[in-house]
């Protein structure tokens, strides 16, 4: 049995589609990934201003600074 072409290219279309179904519909969601910037316990509507992570850094160098301040250790307690 031979494969063309054509019937490669129709499978990575439906897996293409198939994916992106799951991911419309809630089944996969990328957002929760172990690498997302926001691994909070709570929303980040909850937390405090001063303890939300600024754009562009990520959450462990955030923890490693709040830390190091009397007036954020409190906001330790927002993150995982």
């Amino acid at each position: 049995m031979e494969i063309n072409g054509k019937a490669i290219i129709y499978s990575i279309l439906i897996l293409l589609v198939l994916f992106l179904l799951s991911v419309s519909t809630g089944l996969i969601d990328l957002k929760s990934s172990k690498s997302a910037q926001s691994t909070a316990s709570e929303t980040s509507q909850d937390i405090p201003e001063k303890c939300q992570v600024p754009s562009g850094q990520d959450i462990k160098s955030w923890k490693e600074h709040l830390g190091h301040h009397a007036e954020t250790k409190d906001c330790l307690k927002y993150f995982n």
